[in-house]
């Protein structure tokens, strides 16, 4: 019987003969991944399970990204409750200076391979749909079981496949195909489903611009985005994955939920307005937005690929003097790359600050919080009230070439008008 990509990934990972959406299947796990945040957690629910060692620790990854650097003696002794457990376990261990944020690097690191299932205890494990995997967030008590069992329960979603044509325009990306996206379905619309991205438009897509379309899957109440392999994933992978894996698509007569039509030449650069990932418009229709802080990184877009975008705004120019700018880098060698390349120095030379790899601001955890009353225009995946800060504070969703631009401009305005 003909099924679609998510459906053949999950029926090699479960003991069925057959699956349909709806049914529920227990999962195993390719790859269990926790963080500061939600890996101590995980470990005391572990713990009232009885159970003493995790169930591969070839199979085990932590990452400390969400307060690194440690902002107080809490955060401190969660970063260090993750190192001690990850020593005694055995499994692998990306602590401060070595790894980054955990999408961006499990990708990055090779860990993700097409096919394969990543259980994560973060909600944007979804990111791994880029690379063809099925990547999705559980909670700690769901993560317990995984680190336990290596398997968890999973309702098989239904798919909402988005057919992507022409090549994206001046100053259009990744992030603005997702926003597209989630202007047309909304918030809730990939509730129970997943989003699967086709059609000849995807070879016009990077990995680095999958990544920030698959990341934000989730912000459509869907279980992942996912993209099909393609040459692009190949090459990305070649020599850098850490096993084997094999290319499957959905079966042409598969079926799907829904099934929806997205030119990306028709795209012009998109902004969330607050208080929702759905609340999308055209940067051009939006007038008269001073902004108090630009924060260009994050899972979804502290890429080499935006901090370059960013950059080609910045280069030779002056952030506004009202306006206050952080760049974060998604990990390590990102960082180090974008030092090469001397987009550091031209950051700095233009005013921003340069962060080391964190979570930081993006859940207002740290480095770079907002007060009552600011305006943030960000690169983040979430613009809730009171996500990076005080609830009376409001954040705009943008690609990195908005971003800069908003930067140079002190507010919102499209990237082509900065001269």
């Amino acid at each position: 019987m003909p099924h679609t990509l998510v459906e053949k990934i999950l029926l090699a990972h479960c003991d069925e003969d057959d699956l349909r959406p709806g049914d529920v299947v227990m999962v195993r796990c390719d790859l269990v991944m926790a963080n500061d945040v939600s890996g101590p957690v995980a470990f005391r629910a572990m713990e009232r399970m009885g159970a003493e060692r995790v169930f591969d620790p070839a199979r085990v990854v932590m990452v400390a990204d969400h307060f690194v650097p440690a902002k107080d003696a809490r955060s401190a002794e969660l970063q260090a409750r993750l190192q001690r457990w990850s020593e005694a376990q055995g499994v692998t261990y990306y602590g401060q200076g070595r790894g980054g944020i955990e999408h961006t690097l499990l990708c990055e690191e090779g860990w993700i391979v097409p096919g394969a299932v990543v259980a994560g205890g973060d909600s944007h494990t979804c990111t791994y749909g880029a690379l063809g995997a099925f990547g999705t967030g559980l909670g700690s008590t769901d993560i317990a079981s995984c680190l336990a069992l290596g398997a968890f329960w999973q309702a098989v979603p239904e798919t909402i496949q988005v057919e992507l044509a022409g090549r994206p325009g001046s100053f259009v990306t990744g992030k603005d195909v997702i926003l597209a996206v989630l202007a047309r379905i909304g918030v809730g619309g990939g509730t129970n489903a997943v989003l699967e991205f086709v059609g000849p438009g995807v070879e016009a897509l990077s990995i680095d611009e999958r990544l920030a379309v698959a990341n934000m899957a989730v912000e459509a109440g869907s279980e992942t985005g996912i993209f099909p392999a393609d040459r692009a994933v190949e090459e990305y992978l070649d020599g850098r994955a850490r096993e084997g894996w094999t290319a499957e698509r959905s079966d042409p007569n598969a079926a799907f939920r829904r099934q929806l039509e997205l030119d990306l030449s028709a795209l012009e650069p998109l902004v969330a307005l607050p208080h929702l990932p759905g609340n999308v418009a055209a940067v051009s229709e939006v007038r008269d937005v001073p902004v108090d802080q630009v924060y260009i990184g994050n899972c979804a877009n502290g890429t080499i690929t935006d901090l370059r975008q960013a950059a080609s705004i910045l280069g030779g120019r002056r952030i506004h003097p009202r306006t206050r700018a952080i760049v974060v880098p998604a990990t390590q060698a990102i960082w180090r790359q974008a030092a090469d390349e001397g987009l550091l120095d031209l950051f700095v030379e233009a005013g921003a600050m340069v962060s080391t790899p964190t979570c930081g601001a993006c859940f207002g955890g740290s480095n770079g919080t907002l007060a009552a009353g600011e305006v943030a225009v960000s690169t983040t995946n979430r613009n809730f009230r009171g996500r990076m800060g005080s609830p009376e504070a409001g954040v705009y969703l943008a690609n990195a070439w908005v971003a800069a631009a908003a930067a140079v401009a002190g507010e919102l305005v499209h990237p082509g008008a900065i001269g």
